[in-house]
C-alpha cells in the first residue's frame, strides 16, 4: 500500500488522471441510475377470485375459501396461503415459495381449483392470476362540481392523456364506481305481454352479441362475413326484441321494463375538499425512473 500511495505521489499527472476518470464515470452513473422511492421487492403471488353474490361472509369462507385451500395445500411450491371472505366474494391469496417456479405453481393451482367440483351452484367461474406488484409513483386527484359520469369521463380523458407521456406505461383510475346496465322488469308488464322473465334473459343474451358469419371468396379476394349486434349502451338493450307477434309488431324491452344506464350499486364515494373526485394512480414499471 505504501508503495501504491509513494508511486501517486511522484507520478500526479497520472494521479490527476485517474482522478478525472472517476470524477466523470460517476457524473456518467449518476444520470442512468434509476431514482426509486422504495427498494424493488418481489414477492411473486398466485391470486384466485370466486364471486359468490349474495352470499355473507361466513357462506363465502364456508362454501369456497376452505374448500380452495383444501384443495391446494398441498401443491409443491407454496410457502404460504392466505385467504379473505367479504360479502359476495372470496379472495385466497397463494405466495410463492422462493426459489420455486411461480408459472408452474400458477398452473397447479389452476388445475386444482378448476377441478373442484363442490362450489355452491351460485358461484361464478375462478378468476386464477399471477400478481403483477406495481410501484406507484404519484396520485393525481382530480374534483369539482360535477356528476358521477362527467367526473368519470373527464378521469379516462386525463389517463389516456397521461399514458401518452413518454415514459409513462401504466396507469389506473380508482375512487370511481364501475359503469354497469341494469333492466328492471316489473311483474305487471311481464302478465300484460304474456311472456316469462327468462324470456326477457334469452332475448339479452341471444341479441346482444357479435356472430362470424363465415366468408365469401371472390375475384377482387375473400370477403369476411360479421354480424354486429352487441349492445354497450341503455339505449342499445332498449331496442332488443323479446316477442315478435303474428301480425308483425314487436315487443322490446323498453315495453316491458326500464333500462338503467348508470354504475353499479354499490357503497362507494370519492371527495376531496367537499367536493366529488377521482384518483389517478402513476405506476413505475421494471427500471422506469421516478
Amino acid at each position: 500500500m505504501k508503495s501504491i500511495v509513494a508511486w501517486f505521489a511522484e507520478n500526479r499527472v497520472a494521479a490527476n488522471l485517474l482522478m478525472f476518470m472517476l470524477v466523470i464515470g460517476g457524473a456518467m452513473a449518476l444520470f442512468r441510475i434509476p431514482q426509486k422511492p422504495f427498494p424493488d421487492i418481489d414477492v411473486d403471488i398466485v391470486t384466485v377470485a370466486v364471486e359468490y353474490r349474495g352470499a355473507a361472509p361466513e357462506e363465502v369462507e364456508e362454501g369456497v375459501c376452505v374448500r380452495i385451500e383444501e384443495e391446494i395445500d398441498s401443491v409443491d411450491g407454496i410457502d404460504k396461503i392466505r385467504s379473505t371472505a367479504v360479502e359476495g366474494s372470496c379472495a385466497v391469496f397463494v405466495e410463492v415459495m422462493q426459489g420455486a417456479d411461480a408459472k408452474v405453481v400458477l398452473d397447479d393451482v389452476k388445475t386444482r381449483v378448476d377441478a373442484i367440483s363442490t362450489f355452491p351452484d351460485e358461484t361464478e367461474k375462478p378468476v386464477i392470476s399471477r400478481v403483477t406488484l406495481r410501484r406507484p409513483v404519484i396520485d393525481v386527484v382530480i374534483s369539482g362540481e360535477t356528476d358521477e359520469r362527467s367526473m368519470k369521463e373527464l378521469g379516462q380523458r386525463l389517463r389516456d392523456e397521461v399514458n401518452a407521456i413518454p415514459g409513462i406505461t401504466q396507469t389506473s383510475l380508482s375512487s370511481i364506481r364501475p359503469y354497469e346496465i341494469s333492466i328492471e322488469v316489473p311483474e305487471e308488464s311481464l302478465r300484460r305481454f304474456g311472456i316469462s322473465f327468462d324470456q326477457v334473459v334469452q332475448a339479452v343474451r341471444s341479441s346482444s352479441l357479435d356472430l362470424p358469419g363465415g366468408s365469401i371468396k371472390t375475384r377482387g379476394g375473400e370477403i369476411l362475413l360479421r354480424t354486429k349486434g352487441q349492445a354497450y349502451t341503455g339505449a342499445d338493450f332498449e331496442n332488443v326484441v323479446v316477442l315478435t307477434r303474428r301480425d308483425g309488431t314487436r315487443v322490446t324491452i323498453a315495453d316491458v321494463g326500464r333500462v338503467i344506464d348508470g354504475f353499479e350499486d354499490i357503497d362507494q364515494f370519492s371527495s376531496f375538499d367537499g367536493e366529488s373526485a377521482v384518483t389517478l394512480s402513476i405506476f413505475r414499471v421494471g427500471d422506469q425512473d421516478v
